[in-house]
């Protein structure tokens, strides 16, 4: 598969013709998250996107694997100013939306597993991942890490959590164009973010609230959450509040959930 066109993405992509600040395509790192994470005079709104990554991650310090050329791994470095910073973990939701929205562009059907994970094709394998991470320094930053399976996975890629197989746009029948899905994914995510840093972070008043429910496959089933704390909730998902936390119904208590693992066990 071609290599990433750093030019070529910049000219769509970087002002005037879109809102980024800067954008660099390296060969190999270890993160994204961790380059931009140790970049304390990097610009809001800056990209950097890696043919491949040693030591991607995922949510609770999983590993992301990230075979070259076959994917797309970025992360967005933000300074979202006038948002609280209780809302930053919100980003993550801003980000599946926009997900969502570059895989339909790409061809493919798409769904979201609370909070972020982008379920593709009708047996709805994983996709992608997010991971958002807050730099609390004198310069506060959010940095938010997107891995998006594109081309055909050639590799070996473990399961995510209750054993959901992964899988691609291209193996979904879609686009195996890296450039063009780079270019969808950061204008979605352009639009997206702008409308939810506008609202101060305010999902419902950013008009993603709606969307977001509308994507999440979460919604309505019977799950397992697997907590931080080392215990599981089970219950059933039904609804996603103003601050993009999962509400489960269990045995009849709502309880809300702020991070967690979820595992769709059957439908309610």
């Amino acid at each position: 598969m071609a290599a990433l066109d750093a030019e070529a993405l910049r000219a769509a992509l970087l002002a005037p013709a879109g809102e980024y600040a800067a954008l660099d395509v390296v060969d190999t790192t270890g993160s994204t998250n961790a380059d931009l994470l140790a970049s304390a005079d990097a610009a809001d709104r800056t990209v950097l996107i890696a043919e491949s990554q040693t030591a991607g991650r995922g949510r609770r310090s999983r590993e992301w694997v990230s075979p070259p050329d076959s994917g797309l791994y970025l992360s967005v470095l933000l300074r979202p100013d006038g948002v609280p910073p209780a809302r930053y973990g919100s980003l993550a939701l801003v980000a599946g939306i926009a997900l969502v929205r570059a895989a339909r562009h790409a061809g493919v059907a798409a769904a979201l597993k609370w909070p972020n994970d982008l379920l593709a094709g009708a047996s709805m394998r994983k996709c992608a991942g997010v991971l958002a991470e807050v730099d609390g320094g004198q310069n506060t930053a959010v940095v938010l890490g997107i891995g998006l399976n594109v081309g055909p996975l050639g590799t070996d890629v473990p399961p995510g959590p209750g054993g959901l197989p992964a899988t691609s746009l291209a193996e979904e029948g879609g686009s195996a164009d890296r450039a063009e899905v780079a270019i969808a994914l950061l204008r979605a995510f352009d639009e997206a973010e702008r409308a939810w840093r506008g609202a101060q972070g305010d999902l419902a008043a950013a008009g993603l609230l709606a969307e977001y429910r509308s994507h999440c496959s979460t919604l309505g089933q019977r799950v397992r959450v697997e907590m931080p704390e080392g215990h599981d909730l089970q219950g059933i998902a039904i609804d996603i509040d103003t601050d993009g936390r999962l509400v489960v119904d269990a045995a009849g208590t709502a309880k809300t959930v702020s991070a967690g693992d979820v595992v769709h066990l059957r439908g309610a």
